[in-house]
């Protein structure tokens, strides 16, 4: 089923999308056909003329609340690219990932501003593990940066403002390592500092999901290294959360991974290493594995698993098709 709340096209964003995804700039307005219609179709969506260099785009928004399936939309787009001789591109806020898979498959246009966009027939296929990056820093933000970043992600209540100093102290970091995140991310107009009294807040300069996409190229993999150890030397594994391929199948309809895998930062891992837990030369049968990060993985309420940003860019370098596949799946559990 395709759905889509809000009546009104987000302009703005779609336009912004395109520059920053493309490098290009887009003249958006309301399409001048409209009444040549059939009222069906008037009814059924909101209709924009959107111009990229010569060509002229129909964008056409559902401004029904009730949803749609698959085929109808389908059915009527085929009819408005047919009657306005154009491409016709369907715009939504959200897509399911298997209504994306279908609507590749069927080779029907859409556009989710900020997340993901299809247009076949300007020979565009940009998926979020494969978007080109909006900007080319010289130095990746620094673990504790990053974390910073993503905790403030994950909460809603915060995702726009938020105290710095309170979210370094709940992650264990210094003043120091608090005041270089501060500059990481204010330098790379990730935020914008600004004070309430004598605390220090941060704005998101974007939306969340507009963050995100921006800061991707200046995040790494929170991986820095993988272990073997035999699972019956750690009795109590409840204490690391699900990382890799095991936190991925929680999230999405992948398969379970022959070997669990967890994660823990360098520290906790230096003290078991010093309490003399022993490790495997190769991933033996009865064997877990440990994903060694560089931040400490941050805590989800009620969930066994990593957070799902850290997440997506552990494994968005894995090839494997039914992973990039249950990594769309995973998107629908990101915050926003």
């Amino acid at each position: 089923m395709l759905t889509n709340d809000q009546p009104a096209l987000p302009q703005d964003a779609v336009r912004r999308y395109l520059h920053d995804a493309l490098g290009i700039d887009a003249a958006i307005r309301q399409w001048a056909g409209v009444r040549k219609l059939p009222y069906f179709l008037q009814d059924a969506y909101k209709l924009y003329e959107l111009k990229i260099r010569d060509l002229s785009i129909l964008l056409a928004v559902n401004q029904r609340k009730k949803t749609l399936r698959l085929a109808t939309v389908r059915d009527q787009l085929d009819k408005l690219k047919s009657l306005a001789d154009r491409p016709v591109v369907y715009v939504t806020d959200a897509l399911a990932s298997y209504e994306r898979k279908r609507l590749i498959e069927q080779k029907v246009p859409f556009i989710v501003p900020g997340n993901q966009l299809y247009l076949p027939d300007l020979g565009i296929d940009l998926r979020e593990y494969f978007r080109q990056k909006t900007q080319s820093p010289e130095h990746a933000l620094s673990p504790a940066s990053q974390a910073m970043l993503i905790k403030a992600l994950l909460n809603k209540s915060t995702q726009m403002v938020w105290h710095p100093a309170a979210t370094a102290a709940e992650l264990g970091y210094t003043p120091m390592t608090l005041s270089r995140a501060v500059r990481e991310l204010t330098t790379a107009d990730i935020a914008t500092p600004h004070r309430k009294g004598k605390q220090r807040w941060l704005h998101l300069s974007r939306p969340p999901a507009e963050t995100w996409r921006v800061a991707k190229p200046m995040l790494r993999s929170p991986v820095k290294r993988c272990v073997w150890t035999p699972r019956a030397a750690m009795p109590h594994l409840e204490r690391f959360p699900l990382a890799g391929l095991s936190a991925l199948a929680r999230y999405s309809q992948l398969s379970e991974p022959a070997l669990s895998v967890y994660a823990l930062d360098f520290w906790k891992w230096k003290i078991l290493g010093q309490g003399g837990l022993p490790t495997l030369q190769e991933p033996l049968v009865g064997a877990i594995q440990f994903e060694v990060w560089s931040y400490a993985p941050i805590p989800i309420p009620d969930n066994k698993a990593v957070d799902p940003l850290s997440l997506s860019l552990s494994l968005q370098n894995d090839s494997d098709e039914r992973v990039q596949g249950a990594l769309e799946e995973l998107q629908e559990h990101f915050p926003w």
